[in-house]
């Protein structure tokens, strides 16, 4: 679980002092919600979304006394969705809505991600369409700014009518119940809200729906994985670089005027970035004698870490537009007195991106493990002693690294299975085609996270690599090999590796090494 304030994640030239962020309903980025969920930067509702949010209301009230059917409101949902509740049962309602909907399961949500649904959830309000008090969205931005984190489940969202399940574990201390993390402890959500000293609002017409619908925690998820995808696609250039020194490979696939000349933005992009790392070396200057041309997994990075970064600009996109949209059902229109019923709540806009996303990331890992293999196979490695080990039959050096990695990689495969396409009718058929977006968000972090340790191998192999070399590398690739050498020691001789293995894969999550690839020759393209 992250721990709030902490620097993980974040690159040295965004560790700047912590500031607010203003919810307007249109104008939240990645980066504000990064700032929000992990560093703990505190969040303002915008005047004008405020008064949106009250004129809602005030629509919404007329219509309720006005004894106007609504869906949610003064109806059951989903297959309920014909049945018309009374005075005191409208009351009654928001409260066994929430509890029934409260149905998640395992273990809780790392408390980022529960944070940035939060600042989701307020975001959607503070476009004045969600119908409920203004007094729901207060509290929610007092709980982000107070450190109050729900305790949700991970699991139980199939992202039909959005996250209901872990989004009414929100909803449950908006009545002075449930569980959160509050001060380091996990505690009855009453008594952090007393803690905190934030007021229970309770929940009235319409206030429970406004909390958990809409693709919250997905898209949450998602967007905390686009940030950091984003830095690994750098770390991975660097990597690939390290890789290709040691490799001693040709770098002419690497010229600029051979991406431009195909048009494709990512791999323009690429290439500069790993050119950039390897930039001083011997390697440019023609004194090392190198093939003609290299096999794929050495010439064709920029194409396939490229292809990588346009399918993440993409996926940024959708879902920063869903960040920034209404995903209600019902929509209440006060402008135009009407009340709209769709199902902008459906998650395949967010899931399909970030589900082939996923399948992005194993990509470059396996071009990455392709590299470690040229490093480590005698046959392959341009001159590198056998499994990068001096004493070659009494020590068999980086072999089981490479087992190691193969596991993550197959792992990444079976993960990167398309969730969208799984979709299992549900509530009686109403719901008959559900986005399984939940499914999406979590397995992709899951392959994120094996990629940081896959990426971790292949650093590890290319610095020995590195070390059997006596050229002089690029200044990048000797500020990535220095970091290396910071976590891991030269293998000598065989020792146990999972030591070594598990320092690198946090050290790549932590973006050590581009941190200090970007102090050694500066910030480098993201796209």
């Amino acid at each position: 679980m992250t721990p709030l304030g902490s620097a993980l994640y974040l690159t040295r030239g965004q560790q700047e002092a912590i500031m607010a962020i203003t919810v307007t309903g249109n104008s939240l980025t990645i980066e504000d919600i990064v700032a929000v969920a992990r560093r703990g930067e505190t969040v303002d509702l915008h005047p004008e979304a405020r008064a949106r949010i009250e004129k809602c209301r005030a629509f919404l009230d007329q219509r309720i006394e006005a004894r106007e059917i609504m869906y949610g409101v003064n109806t059951g949902i989903g297959e309920f969705s014909e049945v018309v509740l009374d005075d005191e049962q409208v009351r009654d309602f928001q409260r066994f809505l929430v509890y029934n909907h409260a149905a998640g399961i395992g273990d809780p949500c790392p408390e980022d991600h529960v944070r940035a649904a939060m600042l989701l959830r307020i975001n959607v309000h503070a476009n004045g369409h969600s119908g409920c008090r203004p007094e729901i969205t207060e509290f929610l931005v007092k709980m982000l700014n107070a450190g109050v984190t729900p305790v949700v489940c991970e699991k139980g969202s199939v992202g039909a009518c959005g996250d209901l399940a872990p989004m009414s574990q929100i909803a449950l201390l908006a009545m002075g119940e449930g569980e959160a993390f509050y001060g380091g402890a996990r505690m009855q959500g009453g008594k952090a809200l007393e803690a905190a000293g934030i007021p229970v609002p309770g929940l009235q017409a319409r206030d429970g729906l406004a909390i958990i619908n809409g693709s919250n925690l997905t898209n949450a998820i998602g967007c905390l994985t686009i940030w950091d995808v984003e830095r690994f696609l750098k770390q991975a250039e660097i990597g690939c670089a390290m890789s290709l020194e040691a490799l001693r490979a040709n770098m002419k696939p690497y010229d600029s005027r051979l991406h431009e000349l195909r048009g494709f933005r990512g791999a323009v992009t690429s290439a500069a970035n790993i050119r950039s790392v390897i930039d001083g070396s011997d390697l440019l200057t023609g004194k090392e004698k190198v093939k003609v041309q290299d096999a794929y997994s050495m010439r064709s990075s920029p194409q396939v870490i490229g292809a990588a970064r346009d399918h993440l600009r993409w996926t940024r996109e959708q879902l920063e537009s869903e960040a920034n949209g209404v995903g209600d059902n019902p929509i209440f229109l006060p402008e135009d007195e009407g009340v709209l019923t769709g199902a902008n709540f459906q998650g395949t806009p967010i899931s399909l991106p970030l589900d082939t996303l996923g399948g992005a990331v194993t990509m470059v890992c396996v071009l990455s493990e392709r590299r470690l293999n040229r490093l480590t196979n005698p046959a392959l490695s341009a001159g590198l002693p056998p499994f990068l080990t001096k004493g070659a039959g009494m020590f068999s050096g980086l072999m089981l690294s490479q087992y190691t990695a193969d596991m993550q990689i197959v792992e990444q495969r079976i993960l990167s299975t398309p969730a969208f396409t799984q979709s299992i009718p549900a509530a009686a058929d109403q719901e008959d085609f559900v986005s399984m977006g939940m499914n999406t968000a979590l397995k992709t972090r899951r392959i994120l996270d094996n990629a940081h340790g896959i990426l971790g191998i292949e650093l590890i192999a290319a610095a020995q690599g590195l070390d059997f070399r006596d050229f002089k590398p690029g200044a990048g690739t000797r500020a990535a090999h220095a970091e290396v050498r910071r976590h891991v020691d030269f293998l000598d001789e065989d020792r146990p590796l999972h030591p070594d293995h598990n320092s690198m894969q946090s050290a790549v999550q932590r973006l050590d090494v581009l941190n200090a690839v970007e102090e050694a020759i500066g910030d480098w393209q993201t796209d």
